[in-house]
């Protein structure tokens, strides 16, 4: 090929070319000079030309599968603090003599473990698969541990409820039997049921942070503690809405408890996770843990404040629940959110990527 055919090895940018844009009466700076420009905008006062990248997969298909679970998981999360944090409330009536709040928790948490094991076997699809789950017991396996946990938790608060007919039963006979038994059995499965609380409270935060959704296994370090302060608080509410407000020390000491650990975890969240917090404070699930926070700090004031108050004690225990089914709600949807965006997946990826490139700074 002749001279006249070949490129300029400037790319278009020779001799030539730069005297035919000075005999035409403009300047064009060197390459390096513009692209240094383009590079950084502000400092050239010019905007950028290229918008800002749309992370799309192909096809439009999603490049995580996001769960398949429904609203029954997230009522689940619910139940399942609920149930605990009832235990923990009737652990403590029953260790300082009120009988009335020792009834309370133990009825509830019946009621909640019940909706717990309902909830799984609709969102499983057959019953049978629940019983399928207790073939094995993998260690390694959230899902597996909390089914044993579940499994143990049930009877123990199960029985514990049941002991409060005691007082209903006759005296003589066979039933009179069971009256002067159950009492007794009653306590020791009361205290059971309370012992295997707090790992019924918090598997389901290591279980969502144990999957792939990027905001909930980025937040491993702290859904068990969102979940855990969520339990005491509900179980706090319980407290506050059955007995009389001589009676509800022991919720008023778990309100304050449980919210000093759900805010603390919530706003580890929001603002410790970098690009993956946004999910926690944008859309349907900011709104759910911005009412969870409200609700908190309301019920907890109202316990504070309602010591004479049945009214005031028993609006901050409905305040605390709503709260405490608004965080599970919320950190449900902002897991799911998280999952069909794909910047949620590309850029942490692309973060931690670059960390490793860098190696470790001294």
């Amino acid at each position: 090929m002749s001279a006249a055919g070949r490129p300029a090895a400037d790319g278009g940018h020779g001799p030539d070319r730069l005297s035919a844009d000075a005999a035409g009466g403009t300047h064009r700076p060197p390459v390096g000079d513009r692209f240094r420009r383009f590079r950084d905008g502000r400092r050239g006062g010019e905007e950028l030309a290229v918008p800002p990248a749309e992370f799309t997969s192909y096809y439009g298909r999603p490049i995580l599968k996001a769960p398949v679970w429904t609203w029954e998981i997230a009522a689940y999360l619910f139940t399942g603090g609920l149930a605990a944090g009832s235990s923990l409330l009737a652990a403590g009536g029953q260790l300082t003599g009120r009988a009335a709040l020792r009834r309370a928790g133990r009825v509830t948490a019946l009621g909640a473990v019940t909706a717990s094991a309902a909830l799984l076997v609709s969102d499983l699809g057959r019953p049978e698969r629940f019983h399928h789950m207790l073939r094995v017991a993998k260690p390694t396996s959230p899902m597996s541990v909390g089914t044993w946990i579940l499994t143990a938790y049930g009877p123990a608060a199960g029985i514990a409820a049941v002991a409060e007919a005691a007082a209903w039963l006759p005296a003589r006979g066979a039933p009179g039997v069971a009256r002067r038994l159950l009492p007794p059995v009653g306590h020791a499965a009361g205290l059971a049921a309370a012992v295997t609380a707090p790992a019924l409270a918090t598997y389901t935060g290591v279980l969502l942070a144990d999957t792939a959704v990027p905001s909930w296994h980025e937040a491993y370090p702290h859904l068990p503690v969102i979940f855990a302060g969520s339990a005491l608080a509900s179980g706090a509410g319980v407290g506050l809405l059955a007995v009389p407000p001589g009676q509800a020390g022991p919720a008023r000491r778990m309100a304050v408890a449980g919210a000093a650990l759900e805010l603390a975890g919530a706003h580890q969240v929001e603002t410790r996770l970098g690009l993956l917090s946004e999910p926690y404070r944008t859309g349907r699930a900011g709104r759910l843990l911005r009412a969870g926070r409200a609700l908190t700090a309301v019920g907890v004031a109202g316990a504070l404040l309602g010591r004479r108050s049945r009214l005031l004690s028993a609006a901050s225990g409905a305040a605390l629940l709503a709260a405490s089914l608004a965080t599970r709600f919320g950190v449900f949807h902002a897991g799911i959110i998280s999952a069909t965006d794909p910047r949620y997946v590309v850029l942490p990826q692309r973060e931690r990527l670059a960390r490793r490139a860098a190696g470790p700074t001294g």
